[in-house]
C-alpha cells in the first residue's frame, strides 16, 4: 500500500506526524485532496479543518488558522501559526472569541481595524465549522 508522510506544525509544536493514506485541507480556491505520489505543490491554505486518513482508516482532524502547504510525492507538510487538534477544540471559547471579533468589527474606526476584525471573525467561523465536522465524524 502506498502511503504519504504528513507533518502538521504550528508555531508552538508539532501537532501531527505520521503516515497516511489521504489528506484533505482547505486550499485558497477550494478543498485539496492529496494522495501519495501527488505532484509537488506549494500553496497557501485558508482557515479550516485538515483531515488526515491514517493507515488504519481512522481519521485525525486538525484545525489550522491558515498557513502554507508543501506537497512532495511522498510527504505533506502543513505550516500554520495556529493549529489545534480536533479533540482540543473548545466550542465555548471559539464562540466567545467570535462574539468578541463581531464586537470589534462594530467598533472598528479605521480600515486596519476593520480588516483585523474581519480576519479574526473568519478564523473563528472556520474553527467552529471545523469543530462541527469533527463532532460529526466521531
Amino acid at each position: 500500500m502506498s502511503t504519504i508522510h504528513v507533518d502538521v506544525v504550528s508555531a508552538e509544536e508539532s501537532i501531527f506526524s505520521g503516515e497516511a493514506k489521504f489528506v484533505v485541507l482547505p486550499g485558497e480556491t477550494g478543498e485539496l485532496g492529496i494522495y501519495p505520489r501527488h505532484t509537488p505543490l506549494i500553496t497557501r491554505i485558508k482557515p479550516g479543518a485538515v483531515r488526515i486518513v491514517k493507515l488504519d482508516d481512522s481519521e485525525e482532524f486538525v484545525f489550522v488558522a491558515g498557513g502554507l502547504l508543501e506537497v512532495q510525492p511522498n510527504s505533506v507538510t502543513v505550516l500554520s501559526d495556529t493549529a489545534i487538534r480536533g479533540k482540543d477544540l473548545d466550542e465555548a471559547k471559539a464562540t466567545s472569541a467570535r462574539a468578541a471579533a463581531e464586537e470589534a468589527l462594530k467598533n472598528a474606526k479605521g480600515d486596519i481595524d476593520i480588516a483585523m476584525a474581519q480576519s479574526e471573525l473568519a478564523v473563528m467561523a472556520a474553527q467552529l465549522s471545523a469543530l462541527r465536522k469533527y463532532r460529526q465524524k466521531k
